[in-house]
């Protein structure tokens, strides 16, 4: 399985507001950096990165921009980043809460940390709980 760059998400990032696009930049290097084998696609309007099944995406709106895991709720966030999704009481569609700079992003090696885990559950094929299920 060789990792594949859609340039939808060339042209999602590029459509960006400016302060967006470095924070969606350094996402994807993060993810591509993690999962090699990841690949991009554009679902319900976000940049999407599955492997062996949804992993995470994001997504970039007027005043801020979000990023969040599909199978959040298993993940083991010991550094205590994550965050409900809005539609479960937090404050944005994704996991990381409003981003609104690179600095609002946990550091590189916490992202890669859960990215690696999220990897994990999808290569175990660990499916979501029927009840709560959310995209992301």
């Amino acid at each position: 399985m060789a990792g594949k760059k859609d340039e939808r998400i060339d042209a999602y990032i590029s459509n960006a507001q400016p302060f967006a696009q470095p924070v969606l930049k350094h996402l994807r290097k993060l993810i591509h950096k993690a999962i090699p084998d990841v690949e991009e696609n554009i679902k319900w309007g976000f940049a999407s990165f599955d492997y062996k099944g949804p992993l995470c995406s994001f997504a970039s709106f007027k005043a801020h921009c979000v990023f969040g895991f599909w199978k959040y709720q298993l993940l083991n966030d010991q550094y205590k980043v994550l965050q409900e999704r809005s539609n479960k009481g937090g404050d944005a569609m994704g996991n990381l809460g409003r981003i609104t700079s690179k600095a609002d992003l946990p550091a590189d090696e916490i992202i890669i940390d859960l990215l690696h885990q999220a990897k994990k559950l999808n290569d175990e094929g660990t499916k979501l709980p029927q009840i709560g299920r959310a995209h992301v």
